[in-house]
């Protein structure tokens, strides 16, 4: 996969590159400010962005307006931000075309390179990769609509392991039960939420983008 890395601080830089190289990833642009990560996204298109929400010039929020523009320019272009502090309006903002390809880690909270492997490769295939903590924000701005009112609390735990791009064998060890008792509560989300049946990864996005919009009332 191509990858397109925004980082302005030199050794973290270095260390993802590294990372990434090691895991099968081609860095195709590395910058460290924001007119240079527009111009690489772009021109690279690549399979996956990761991208500091503050660059250069200001040291404010132009690495993730920086992600907007170009998403806007390239639909659905998969950009996982890198932050250290939860920017609750941008990430509603990256959400809200409905596509998915969306990630969003608190650097802080990265615990080791498979975490952050992980999420790189959900957000590049399509899914989504949030942080807890960004779900939380996000959830206690908004109101549930009335389809995940319909959730069981297992369900709606479920689903937000999903937002967070845990695959089902994962949500079944975090929460001690079955791939197969898993697959169950998907199915009955898919139901409750009337995504009719299609590709799964593609409900799966729809179900969690769902779960992150949910104070927008419009239909599913």
């Amino acid at each position: 996969m191509r990858v397109v890395l925004g980082e302005d601080l030199f050794l973290l830089r270095e260390g993802l590159e590294r990372l990434l190289t090691a895991n099968g990833f081609s860095i195709v642009a590395s910058v460290d400010n924001a007119p240079d990560l527009l111009t690489a996204l772009v021109e690279q298109r690549p399979d996956v962005a990761v991208v500091d929400v503050r660059l250069p010039p200001s040291y404010t929020d132009e690495g993730i307006q920086v992600a907007l523009e170009a998403r806007r320019r390239i639909p659905g272009l998969p950009v996982l931000v890198l932050s250290q502090y939860v920017e609750q309006l941008y990430a509603r903002e990256l959400l809200a075309d409905g596509v998915g390809s969306v990630g969003y880690l608190l650097k802080d909270r990265v615990l080791n390179s498979g975490q952050f492997i992980e999420a790189v490769r959900s957000v590049a295939g399509g899914g989504t990769a949030m942080d807890p903590k960004v779900i939380k924000h996000l959830l206690g701005s908004g109101t549930r609509n009335e389809l995940l009112e319909s959730l069981t609390q297992r369900e709606f735990e479920v689903l937000g392991q999903m937002a967070e791009g845990k695959s089902n064998a994962r949500i079944a060890e975090s929460l001690f039960v079955t791939d197969k008792a898993i697959g169950k509560h998907i199915n009955n989300i898919f139901s409750k939420l009337h995504l009719l049946p299609s590709k799964d990864d593609n409900r799966r996005v729809r179900a969690v983008l769902a779960y992150l919009n949910q104070s927008n009332r419009a239909t599913i």
